[in-house]
């Protein structure tokens, strides 16, 4: 019987269990892939996590990752907004740092159940009983860590998931000309590619679609040439650069609605608990500060309490106080920011706005980032 059982071996869930086991607890994670492999996502980290990093003798830069320095926001129109980003920050592929985290973790201790899927999670009686294929695993608490969207959000009825969402999201990896300390924010009706640079000579380069314009035109080149490369940067980068992925990896809606931080006693974190809009750059930041506060909580109470029910509602009560203070207000700041983008002329309008106004430019970036953290 595990302490804590982890479902999901992203970010949010590798760092809780390096934290955890380090105070001693007995941590499974079960995640359904094997690693090292691929994911959907941005791959840009603020510099507001170095800090803790060098605290965990965790050194990106050791890994071969970017420094992020600049960024620029463009629009079909030609339109392009530049600012010197004042923290910065740093690209590193998913492939690579998961990995290596999972080897830290899987070094130290922690239990791992690779490619395999959970099925179902119920809670009676203060113990979690956790299924997968041919067996079922015990635990007091159990952290959700699955991501962006999941078939467990939908065995837990999470409100959220009823929601159709029209977006999807696809990545791929490049080699291209391209300035190596800076993320590029391109957009074009209904959505946005991100491009910046990760480890040796390749880049990432991400972008969001509705879904209404993938059934209009078919296929995703079909979306790329009739939508997407209409924005004139990127047009530019897609007629120049290498594709290095066999195929780019793909998710299907994304949901920018706001979800709990708990459900059915289940602790959430990372992109599980709340997911900011990828136009904001911040996910994995978010993921990672998020597993830092949970994981503090939850060695502050075993300590205690050993997990009674006491505990456990000390845990929930305080891990949701400190979601909401330091997250709830940069997610509504990100889907506010969501609506003035997808619209090629509001987005031409308030690229204009912004260039004319660098503080607010400035104020706006600091709303959706996070303080520097140990």
């Amino acid at each position: 019987m595990a302490d804590v059982i982890i479902v999901g071996g992203g970010l949010a869930g590798l760092f809780n269990a390096i934290l955890l086991n380090r105070a001693g607890l007995v941590v499974t994670l079960i995640e359904r892939k094997s690693y090292p492999f691929n994911r959907v996502c941005g791959e840009y980290i603020s510099n507001e996590v170095l800090s803790f990093f060098y605290s965990m003798d965790i050194d990106v830069h050791a890994l071969g990752a970017s420094s992020i320095k600049k960024l620029e926001v463009t629009a079909v129109s030609g339109t392009k907004l530049s600012q010197k980003l004042d923290l910065g920050g740093f690209g590193l592929s998913r492939y690579r740092f998961d990995n290596f985290l999972y080897e830290k973790a899987k070094a130290a201790g922690v239990n791992f159940l690779t490619g395999t899927r959970v099925e179902n999670i119920e809670f009676n009686q203060g113990t979690f009983e956790v299924t997968v294929p041919g067996q079922t695993l015990t635990s007091p608490l159990v952290i959700g860590a699955f991501g962006k969207r999941s078939n467990l959000d939908q065995k837990l009825q999470r409100k959220f998931f009823y929601k159709r969402s029209p977006y999807l999201a696809v990545k791929f990896h490049v080699k291209v000309d391209f300035p190596d300390d800076l993320i590029q924010l391109n957009n074009y009706h209904n959505g946005y590619c991100g491009i910046s640079k990760i480890e040796e000579d390749r880049h990432c380069m991400c972008y969001l679609a509705h879904r209404d314009d993938l059934r209009k035109y078919g296929s995703l080149p079909a979306l790329e040439q009739n939508v997407i490369l209409k924005n004139p940067y990127l047009k530019e980068i897609f007629d120049h650069a290498d594709f290095l992925l066999d195929k780019p990896e793909v998710i299907n809606e994304i949901s920018f609605q706001k979800k709990s931080p708990l459900d059915g006693h289940i602790l959430m974190s990372g992109d599980t608990a709340g997911m900011i809009a990828p136009l904001c750059g911040n996910g994995m930041t978010m993921a990672i500060h998020s597993a830092k506060i949970l994981s503090e909580i939850i060695i502050k109470h075993h300590r205690k309490n050993n997990f009674t029910d006491l505990a456990r509602k000390s845990i929930e009560t305080e891990y949701l106080k400190a979601w909401d203070e330091q997250f709830a207000k940069r997610l509504w700041t990100g889907r506010q920011l969501q609506k003035l983008f997808g619209n090629n002329r509001m987005t031409a309008i308030t690229l204009n706005v912004l260039n004319a106004l660098p503080p607010l430019t400035r104020y706006i970036i600091g709303k959706t980032h996070g303080q520097p953290f140990v």
